[in-house]
């Protein structure tokens, strides 16, 4: 079974905010087996646009992954995150050779 990933793009506006947004997250994130690869970190963008923060979370399969943004726990961290925030989220399938 394939493992699902969300990919994301982000600038925080309100640091102290944002803070409550990775505390809520911490549940559901833990509920659905997500592992971080990639929380921020020193980044080049030869194409496209950026954003400031880029992260990588990798869950045990695809199902997981949109199960773990659809519930409720992770709809009331979003509810913190975006007031305080700008982002992009994909969720994607990862390939299984």
């Amino acid at each position: 079974m394939a493992k699902g990933y969300w990919i994301g793009r982000v600038d925080v506006e309100d640091a102290e905010g944002y803070k409550k947004y990775i505390e809520a997250n911490a549940k559901p994130f833990a509920e659905y087996g997500a592992r971080f690869l990639i929380r921020g970190g020193q980044f080049e963008n030869p194409e496209g646009s950026a954003r400031s923060r880029n992260v990588v979370i990798e869950f045990p399969s695809y199902e997981a992954a949109l199960a773990c943004y659809h519930s409720e726990d992770y709809q009331y961290a979003k509810s913190l995150r975006e007031p305080v925030s700008t982002g992009d989220i994909v969720i994607v399938e990862g390939y299984d050779a």
